[in-house]
């Protein structure tokens, strides 16, 4: 009877200390578990107001395409504007990098400097040297779209005029009827950088401008 009761005490107070080795590991764990999240939350939040950031920071595809697009159109108008005065295709400063190889900080900047040129080369194409006599002396001349040979357009050019001083026009655009008021103007402008008006010794005249 006294090894039944022995032996019963012993498994009871086995039990116990079993019990209590679990609840000790479990009030462990749980402290532990508690002590890590809070770091482990702030580091995720921290990583993620970080990421946020740097995508506000970072310009996006659309704004980056729509400065380039502005900076080319500007380019080609200047160039166009160019070309009307010189009578052929115009060399413009531009950089020959891609615009792809700008930071996009100074893309900006560089579409503010090409619609200033643009806007330059407009003004300087429709404001030709004597413009009011060039109106003048088309008015007695002719149309711009005459095409009687052997003098064409409103100021009356014949081929070896157009040749000497629209020489790129007349290749790659037939003679002055095909030009625009402005480059026929320009082409006489050439002209009379070297001859004056002689070329137009009468309207001229009468147009007072000698």
């Amino acid at each position: 009877m006294r090894r039944t009761i022995f032996a019963c005490g012993l498994v009871l107070a086995f039990a116990g200390l079993t019990t209590a080795a679990a609840a000790a590991v479990g009030s462990g764990t749980a402290r532990a578990t508690a002590g890590t999240n809070p770091a482990t939350t702030t580091t995720t939040t921290t990583t993620a107001q970080a990421a946020t950031t740097a995508d506000v920071k970072r310009p996006g595809g659309h704004a980056i395409a729509y400065w380039t697009r502005h900076i080319r159109r500007s380019r080609a108008g200047t160039r166009r504007w160019l070309a009307v005065i010189q009578g052929g295709p115009a060399r413009t400063s531009a950089s020959r990098r891609h615009l792809s190889a700008l930071s996009y900080a100074r893309l900006p900047h560089l579409a503010r400097v090409w619609r200033h040129r643009e806007h330059a080369a407009w003004w300087r194409a429709n404001h030709p040297p004597e413009l009011r006599g060039w109106t003048c002396i088309h008015q007695y001349e002719g149309s711009w779209r005459d095409s009687g040979a052997p003098y064409y357009g409103g100021l009356q050019m014949d081929l070896g005029f157009q040749a000497t001083y629209g020489g790129w026009l007349l290749r790659h655009r037939g003679t002055a009827d095909h030009w625009s008021p402005l480059e026929q103007i320009w082409t006489a402008v050439r002209a009379w950088r070297v001859r004056g008006f002689s070329p137009w010794p009468s309207t001229a005249h009468y147009c007072g401008m000698y």
